[in-house]
């Protein structure tokens, strides 16, 4: 039985919503892309979302619009993909990496020591479908306002650290009535091929601002700079008599297609559905794995409503070695694991930047054990028995 780790959820609804796309002549940004942005901010409670073409280029746009210099910082977890430290370089800032907790979550407890006048940016990272404590991490940005230095408009406004959620894995998921998107000042999602919404590629920002900001003004920022700075969208610019536009800033070119957004529209109208259909396949794993006193299961925190986007299992007492031997044996069975994430510093460029692995226990310790199972609507009750068995069949082998 083959098993594949993350396909996408592509339905006759989805394929028709395309067809309309590329059926109208227009599939650059334009109509659907809007309204996607509009179902976006409804879904999570915000009045502004933006959509981009990835999550990169909307941590980057964030970056920007809070005025990163070269020599600011932004404090991140050793445990992400590697985009979210690329992100904030791209901006010319420094990642400043810290520990996690068992959770793979930014420990807020270690945030205080890496804040000083240079830290502009505190990025937690939602792993797996799961929120970052952002209630400690909030409180921790309001409580060192006083450290905080200065440096652009938008920095003035806040007058404290902000905090910019990578929320890449947890649309959906939510801390007591309040979904994620809405949990800090601004969030980034995915909308990439695996994510539990996609648009193939793509991205959204939320923006949860203070009432110091005028979000509309903010929102017509963000959209000018993702598209190089000009006054007219294409669409706009090809209506009768709407060619001539202006460039008011050094934007960039990081805007979405209308035919992305087509996807990504039916699959957020049926997200809840969707979702419940991931919550049986983790549920599936929870009541088969918890007999085994060798797996450690995910846990979901008290007060949330995770967005299941993976299933990290984690064995207990394993080597890395082990482990990789494991999903080798799952793979020759045809099914399909993963591993999130390795830390960053365990990575070539980053080990090239001075980061550390031996800085981070928690992080190495997490990496070394984990396995990601698949996790997704389509994904039978009947193959979740046939992977465990499988899986046990491993284990046994190699343990």
């Amino acid at each position: 039985m083959k098993i594949s780790f993350s396909p996408p959820y592509i339905d006759s609804d989805v394929i028709e919503s395309v067809l309309e796309s590329l059926n109208s002549g227009w599939i650059t940004t334009g109509p659907k892309v809007k309204a996607l942005e509009e179902l976006m901010a409804e879904y999570v409670g915000t009045k502004y979302a933006l959509c981009v073409n990835s999550w990169t280029s909307g941590a980057l746009l964030a970056c920007n619009w809070f005025d990163l210099k070269k020599g600011d910082e932004v404090i991140i977890p050793a445990y992400t993909y590697a985009a979210t430290a690329l992100a904030v370089l791209h901006a010319g800032a420094k990642p400043i990496m810290i520990d996690v907790g068992e959770d793979f979550m930014m420990n807020p407890d270690l945030l205080h020591s890496k804040i000083h006048a240079k830290t502009k940016i505190i990025m937690p990272v939602d792993f797996g479908g799961g929120l970052a404590d952002y209630y400690s991490i909030n409180k921790v940005a309001e409580s060192t306002a006083d450290q905080f230095v200065q440096d652009g408009v938008r920095q003035e406004k806040l007058n404290r650290i902000m905090v910019l959620a990578d929320a890449a894995h947890s649309i959906g998921a939510k801390q007591g009535d309040v979904y994620s998107g809405k949990l800090c000042d601004l969030s980034v999602f995915s909308y990439h091929a695996v994510k539990n919404v996609t648009t193939a590629e793509g991205g959204a920002i939320t923006l949860n601002l203070p009432a110091s900001f005028d979000e509309a003004e903010e929102y017509k920022w963000l959209k000018l700079m993702s598209l190089n700075g000009q006054t007219k969208d294409a669409f706009t610019k090809a209506q009768a008599g709407g060619w001539k536009y202006d460039i008011v800033m050094k934007g960039l070119k990081i805007n979405m297609p209308d035919i992305a957004a087509a996807i990504g529209l039916v699959q957020l109208r049926k997200y809840e559905s969707l979702h419940k259909e991931r919550k049986r396949v983790f549920d599936a794993y929870i009541e088969q794995l918890n007999i085994y006193d060798w797996a450690i299961l995910p846990e979901i925190k008290k007060d949330t409503r995770p967005s299941y986007h993976l299933f990290p299992l984690r064995i207990r007492n394993i080597t890395e070695e082990k482990r990789d031997k494991i999903i080798s044996i799952l793979a020759e069975k045809g099914i399909s694991v993963n591993v999130h994430f390795n830390p960053l510093p365990n990575l070539t460029y980053f080990k090239k930047l001075g980061y550390d692995i031996s800085d981070y226990p928690v992080a190495q310790k997490l990496y070394r054990s984990e396995i990601s199972l698949p996790i997704y609507p389509q994904l039978k009750n009947v193959e979740v028995e046939y992977l465990v068995s499988e899986l046990l069949k491993a284990y046994q082998k190699v343990i």
